[in-house]
């Protein structure tokens, strides 16, 4: 077995790399950790993850094999201002519900069609 910080970053295809950083910046307060041209760097607080913004012209928002990716909150009770802060940073509420009483999730789509899970646990 090979010990790792288990996955810890993910490249999207976007058509504007700015555009894409903002999205996640306003919604999940992403920070800029890198950038180049056509591509920027993101981590989000408190972990040690990172979103690659790479600026392309095929496969945009296309999820592949990939369903969707995901960010769980620490608060069960802060699901209604994940929806609204999607919603307001140009995100797309696709489907909003309960796993079990008390366990809240909302799927969405980002600006550029990306899947997106925002859940308690």
């Amino acid at each position: 077995m090979v010990r790792t910080y288990g996955l810890t970053h993910i490249g999207l295809a976007v058509r504007n790399a700015q555009r894409a950083f903002k999205f996640y910046h306003d919604v999940f307060g992403a920070k800029e950790v890198w950038r180049g041209p056509g591509s920027i760097q993101a981590a989000t607080p408190g972990s040690h993850d990172v979103i690659a913004f790479e600026e392309a012209k095929t496969n945009l928002g296309k999820m592949g094999g990939v369903t969707h990716f995901g960010f769980r909150l620490m608060h069960a009770k802060d699901i209604d201002e994940a929806a609204r802060a999607i919603e307001k940073a140009g995100g797309k509420i696709v489907e909003r519900g309960e796993f079990v009483p008390g366990e809240p999730y909302v799927f969405a789509t980002d600006p550029d069609g990306y899947t997106i899970e925002v859940w308690y646990e």
